[in-house]
């Protein structure tokens, strides 16, 4: 599976204001920064303030900053938010399927749980698990909670 440009966008803003917590920023900063063009990101960055992730200030001082605490932003909703779809293989579309073996695969319900595993993993991983330790020391990470994949694929 592969994340969209899109998404790719959308993560790398929030990492770059979670890391200037307090601070005002501009798209054209992380346009800058990032290497992205500013009209895309513009999109991006629009659709994560309809979706009250971001609030965005206009004017001369204006500019953008997470609406919510980095550890309050779960990366599977943000995923979730700003993917076009799930449709790892052709049979996942009830309107575009041609497959042959349509109704006799078990791929399809293999990769469906496989979605799911992934999604349900990353519910549990906030915005904070991304950010560099502020006072800790260098290359020091943030632990990402750990995951039991049996939890997820035989609930108890």
């Amino acid at each position: 599976m592969r994340l969209t440009d899109y998404t790719d966008y959308a993560l790398r803003v929030l990492m770059h204001l979670g890391a200037h917590p307090g601070r005002t920023v501009t798209i054209r900063e992380i346009a800058t920064e990032h290497g992205i063009s500013h009209n895309h990101l513009s999109k991006v960055v629009y659709h994560l303030g309809q979706i009250g992730i971001l609030t965005t200030l206009r004017g001369r001082a204006g500019g953008i900053q997470l609406a919510r605490a980095p550890g309050q932003i779960m990366l599977g909703s943000v995923i979730r938010a700003t993917e076009p779809d799930f449709q790892m293989v052709e049979c996942f579309s009830e309107q575009d399927n041609t497959c042959v073996l349509a109704g006799r695969c078990k791929l399809k319900h293999l990769l469906a749980e496989a979605t799911g595993a992934y999604l349900e993993r990353l519910d549990h991983v906030p915005l904070s698990a991304l950010l560099a330790v502020p006072d800790g020391p260098p290359g020091c990470r943030p632990m990402i909670p750990t995951f039991d994949p049996a939890h997820v694929l035989h609930p108890a």
